[in-house]
C-alpha cells in the first residue's frame, strides 16, 4: 500500500463529501492520500464506467451485478464509493486483460470498490456493495488484503460508527465482514431477499478488531464481553436459520458471532451463537 501506483480514491458529488475525513479512527494504515472523482462531471465518468466494468466480472458468476441505474440512485445519489486505483500505466498484465484494454482510458484504473449508504438512522450506514481485482486476478497478482482494506479505508474516511450489511451465509464475504466490529445478527433468514437464506449484521466500527483479519488471533476483548446463547447456527439448513430468526423476532437476543470462529470454520459448518454477558 506504499506504492506510488496504487492510491485510494473517492467517487462522490461534493456534497456527499466528508468535511473532516478519517477524524474519528486517527489510523495510520492509509499512507498515500486519497484523491476525489466526481461522478457528477463528464469527465469523470470514465472512472464511473471502469467501477462498473470491474463489479460486473467481479458478480457475472453469482447473477448480483449492479444495474447502472443502481448505482446510481442508490450509490452515487446517497452515499459514497471508495476504494483503491492503481495508475493505468503500470496496470499489471494479467488486470489488462480481465478488465479490457479498451476500458483503460484514464490516469487511474479501480481495483477495488466499496459502497456505503447513509440510514435514517443516526451514525449508521448500509455496507452495500464491497469487490475487488482480487478475486478475478491469479493468486500471485493480487494485492494481499485488498478487499478488506477497501473497506477499512472507507469505514475510516467516513467517520462511520455504525455499519450494516448484508451477505449470503456461505459466501466467503462473510469471514471479512466479520473482522470490522463485534458481528451482530439481524436477520439469520431474509425472505424479502433474492436469497433468503441471507444474513443481515450489524457492527460498531472497532478499528482494534482489524489487526485480526491479518493475524488471526483471537479477540480476548470478545471473549470478556460475550457468552454463549446455548445453541449455534446451521448455515445449510434454512429450518434452522427461520428458528434462529424466529428467536431474533422474539427479542431473546442479541445474538452474535465470533469472528474467528467465522474464518477458521468451513462455512458450511455450525457457528456457535453469542449474547453479551451484561
Amino acid at each position: 500500500m506504499n506504492s506510488r501506483d496504487l492510491r485510494p480514491y473517492v467517487l462522490a458529488r461534493k456534497e456527499s463529501r466528508v468535511a473532516h475525513p478519517g477524524q474519528i479512527f486517527n489510523l495510520d494504515w492509509f499512507p498515500q492520500e486519497h484523491f476525489y472523482m466526481d461522478p457528477l462531471r463528464i469527465d469523470d465518468v470514465y472512472f464511473a464506467n471502469a467501477l462498473l466494468n470491474m463489479e460486473e466480472r467481479a458478480f457475472a458468476s453469482s447473477g448480483m451485478a449492479m444495474p447502472r441505474w443502481v448505482f446510481y440512485d442508490c450509490a452515487i445519489m446517497p452515499g459514497y464509493i471508495s476504494g483503491f486505483a492503481h495508475r493505468t500505466e503500470t496496470l499489471p498484465q494479467s488486470f489488462r486483460e480481465i478488465l479490457g484494454e479498451e476500458n483503460l482510458t484514464g490516469e487511474w484504473t479501480p481495483i477495488s470498490m466499496f459502497i456505503v449508504i447513509p440510514t435514517m438512522v443516526q451514525n449508521e450506514w448500509v455496507a452495500h456493495n464491497l469487490s475487488s481485482m482480487n478475486a478475478l486476478v491469479p493468486k500471485e497478482d493480487r494485492f494481499y488484503g485488498l478487499g478488506f482494506l477497501s473497506k477499512a479505508f472507507g469505514l475510516s474516511y467516513g467517520n462511520i460508527e455504525i455499519c450494516c450489511g448484508v451477505t449470503q451465509w456461505d459466501s466467503p464475504a462473510i469471514r471479512l465482514h466479520s473482522h470490522y466490529g463485534f458481528f451482530e445478527i439481524l436477520t439469520a433468514y431474509t425472505p424479502a431477499h433474492s436469497y433468503a437464506q441471507t444474513l443481515t449484521y450489524r457492527l460498531r466500527v472497532n478499528p482494534s478488531e482489524w489487526v485480526r483479519f491479518f493475524t488471526h488471533e483471537e479477540s480476548f476483548e470478545f471473549n470478556e464481553k460475550f457468552i454463549e446463547a446455548g445453541f449455534q447456527v446451521d448455515p445449510m439448513d434454512e429450518s434452522n436459520l427461520i428458528d434462529f430468526h424466529r428467536k431474533i423476532e422474539q427479542n431473546q437476543g442479541p445474538f452474535y458471532l465470533d469472528a474467528r470462529e467465522i474464518r477458521r470454520k468451513d462455512l458450511k459448518e455450525n457457528f456457535t451463537v453469542y449474547n453479551p454477558k451484561y
